[in-house]
């Protein structure tokens, strides 16, 4: 799940709602795992491409540059820019059955200083536009190969896909004069979106049917045509009957140039009580709470789809998921609720975990730590290694993260993407 688009105000959690999809797709879970068995051994017997893809994508949140102050000149500083292939600049709204602006005054309206800016130059109130936009702009001045997508909808903003898939070609209609807007179509290369989930339960249900995504994805290429790129955050719920099956990701991916499945959030302090388990473990391991809640079993689901292992992207969090609480050190412990965080309870950066709480083992080739009675798990430039290397060896596209503000100032974790 990507987090909610929150007021300024903000980085209150969502953890009722996170609540009730995420043991709502743990209902869902409890049967199949012979399915499960057929399309990993579907997906096995495919062929794997001969040289996996460079692809590194990173999300970039308009709301990072209200608390977090993480500015578009942070990817450049960091040495990210030079790494990434792709930013997904997150979120567009999807309202009225349409794509709409964000939040305008971080996209287009903020005077950013000398020292906060790309270019090292100040903005006037008079030049024609400002904020986030102009940033990329100035940052894609410095690095001509670095492309970006807008992405819509997020968490908090996928309610409205409903009324967007009842006429795609509306709704892609809207997204295509939005994005190619004469004042900013320079900044975007294409368009990504961010459903959470068609024809399934996220912060809302949606009943729009299984064929909504495909209908809306074929819509969007028709509309922005093959020099445009269109990609989607998808679902990695791999269970039977689950998120990925309620909707038809493998006939939309004929239209997309890929998905990024949201290898993260299988696990967190939603289940207040826990057991503690990793959020983002690439393998299975004994005793993990739900059998399939882990990457390799996503990327086994899709590929056994027949979506092309070259349309999928391996997700990895810049964050950990916390519980408090708790005695043991090995995964599987109680809890008693979700661990402190700078913005929300239960979540917290990287950069602030690596000194925080360092990781004390690893488990399902992430890994977890034990600080007081706080457990955590997350990602650190070594479990990333271990995921890269299955990246590789399953031919897959590139990579994607959420986000970049996670990282530390000298970009530790996309140094070990790339």
């Amino acid at each position: 799940m990507h987090r909610p688009h929150l007021p300024r105000v903000r980085f209150k959690s969502l953890v009722s709602a996170v609540c009730c999809a995420v043991l709502g797709a743990g209902l869902l879970a409890g049967a199949g795992t012979a399915t499960a068995a057929q399309s990993t051994l579907k997906a096995a017997s495919q062929p794997v491409p001969k040289a996996a893809g460079s692809k590194v994508v990173g999300y970039f949140t308009d709301w990072g540059t209200y608390d977090r102050k993480y500015y578009v000149k942070n990817i450049e500083t960091s040495g990210s820019a030079a790494r990434l292939t792709h930013i997904d600049y997150a979120f567009g709204n999807v309202t009225g059955g349409k794509c709409a602006m964000g939040d305008a005054e971080a996209a287009t309206g903020r005077v950013y200083t000398a020292a906060e800016s790309v270019d090292g130059v100040a903005d006037t109130p008079s030049q024609p536009m400002r904020g986030n936009f102009n940033q990329l702009r100035e940052l894609k001045r410095k690095h001509p190969n670095l492309k970006v997508l807008w992405s819509f909808g997020g968490w908090t903003w996928s309610s409205g896909f409903g009324e967007a898939a009842r006429n795609p070609a509306a709704f892609a209609k809207s997204c295509y004069d939005l994005v190619e807007n004469p004042e900013w179509a320079d900044v975007f290369d294409g368009i990504d979106i961010d459903w959470e989930y068609p024809n399934a339960c996220g912060n809302t249900c949606d009943t729009s049917g299984r064929a909504a995504f495909r209908n809306v994805m074929a819509a969007l290429r028709a509309k922005f045509g093959s020099r445009n790129l269109i990609t989607a955050a998808i679902t990695a719920d791999a269970t039977a009957g689950g998120r990925i099956d309620a909707a038809d990701y493998a006939g939309a991916a004929k239209y997309v140039d890929w998905y990024n499945p949201m290898t993260y959030d299988y696990f967190g302090a939603w289940a207040a009580t826990g057991p503690t388990a990793p959020h983002s473990a690439l393998t299975s391991y004994p005793g993990i709470p739900q059998a399939g809640n882990h990457t390799s079993a996503t990327i086994a689901k899709l590929r056994g789809l027949g979506i092309p292992a070259s349309k999928l992207l391996l997700g990895i969090g810049f964050y950990g998921r916390g519980w408090t609480g708790v005695t043991q050190s090995a995964p599987g412990g109680t809890a008693t609720g979700p661990a402190a965080g700078t913005y929300e309870a239960g979540f917290e950066d990287y950069k602030v975990l690596k000194s925080k709480c360092p990781a004390t083992g690893t488990v399902g080739g992430t890994a977890y730590a034990k600080c007081g009675s706080d457990w955590w798990s997350y990602d650190t430039p070594a479990t990333i290694g271990t995921k890269i290397a299955y990246k590789n060896r399953q031919g897959l596209g590139g990579t994607f993260f959420w986000e970049l503000s996670g990282d530390t100032a000298n970009g530790e974790l996309i140094r070990a993407i790339k």
